[in-house]
């Protein structure tokens, strides 16, 4: 089961982008802009108990600024987790200090791209974001799972703007996957290639042409 990305935008674009995601059963909300409560309060004036993730994109420069932020998102009481809260950069002590107080799990994505990463992760982090595109493609990524999974930590696949290729690859890892954001393939009017499909949030290759390999097919042209 993918979620949904919902990207910063105006509110009013906000409640247009959800009510054309109705049939997808979690979202991913983009935060990091000064209209923050708008966005989240726009999503819910049309998804009012629709389980959230939050993607804060490394928006808060502070530790005390991030923890104000979670406990804001932890009022809404449908948010499963908060993405890169702070920068990759930021110092690890203050990230175990957001740890250690956050009433939300915390996810790496940009602190969290190779499987050396995962001890300090594990230190700063509830869980990390696995994306094929930074990780060395399914060989890297199967490995940064395996070792994040091996320290306890929960794990998602997620992706950039891709086509069904990437997406179809993501796909085959998703039993190391305690969540997926594999929707990139989605947010594209022009991707040309076919594999993984997806049905009411539900990824599947039960219609995919392909039989072996990554079960990716060209598009015919025109």
């Amino acid at each position: 089961m993918t979620s949904f990305s919902i990207g910063i935008d105006t509110p009013e674009v906000i409640r247009q982008k959800v009510e054309t995601a109705a049939h997808y059963p979690v979202l991913k909300l983009k935060l990091g802009s000064p209209k923050d409560k708008e966005n989240l309060a726009a999503l819910r004036d049309v998804a009012p108990k629709k389980p959230v993730r939050v993607d804060a994109n490394e928006a808060w420069r502070t530790k005390e600024e991030a923890l104000k932020k979670l406990q804001w998102l932890a009022k809404d009481g449908h948010i499963q987790f908060v993405e890169q809260p702070m920068p990759a950069d930021a110092d690890p002590k203050a990230m175990v200090w957001l740890k250690e107080r956050s009433p939300l799990p915390l996810f790496g994505d940009e602190s969290y791209h190779h499987a050396d990463a995962a001890p300090r992760c594990a230190d700063c982090f509830h869980g990390v974001n696995i994306k094929l595109v930074k990780s060395g493609g399914i060989s890297g990524a199967y490995e940064a799972l395996q070792a994040a999974r091996r320290l306890g930590l929960k794990t998602m696949i997620g992706c950039m703007i891709e086509s069904s290729v990437l997406i179809s690859a993501a796909a085959h890892l998703a039993e190391l996957a305690d969540y997926l954001d594999l929707d990139g393939n989605l947010l594209i009017t022009n991707d040309p290639y076919s594999g993984v499909t997806t049905s009411m949030g539900t990824l599947s290759f039960r219609i995919a042409e392909e039989p072996g390999g990554l079960r990716v097919t060209k598009r015919a042209e025109g």
